[in-house]
């Protein structure tokens, strides 16, 4: 059983805030210890840009879900976006909805970040 659960929040597609949400992630990991935690990221809206292959972002993803962090992308961007879900990295899981997976891992006591 892990200590803490976090859900971080994404809907930029700003290479300065990707940096910043990845960068958390990792630090987090190094600070609490990987095995303290389960970490996810959300992401919808112009943030899901972050999920497509072809992501100059690849290799940290690749790193962090290697470590165990989740990544799930809104179905509802998905759609509304025309994606293809083979348009995805191969760690991507679909949710609904961006907004209801936040707010239904706040409800469970999962502690939100948005950096």
């Amino acid at each position: 059983m892990v200590d803490y659960k976090v859900i971080f929040h994404l809907d930029e597609n700003d290479p300065q805030r990707i940096n910043l949400v990845l960068n958390n992630l990792n630090n987090l990991m190094q600070d609490m210890g990987e095995e303290n935690l389960e970490l996810e990221l959300v992401t919808y809206g112009p943030g899901l840009q972050l999920f497509l292959k072809g992501s100059p972002f690849f290799p940290h993803m690749e790193s962090l879900a290697g470590k165990g962090v989740i990544f799930a992308g809104c179905g509802n961007t998905i759609k509304g976006m025309g994606i293809a879900v083979s348009e995805l990295l191969d760690s991507v899981q679909v949710v609904p909805s961006g907004v209801g997976e936040l707010v239904k891992k706040q409800h469970q006591g999962w502690i939100y970040i948005r950096p």
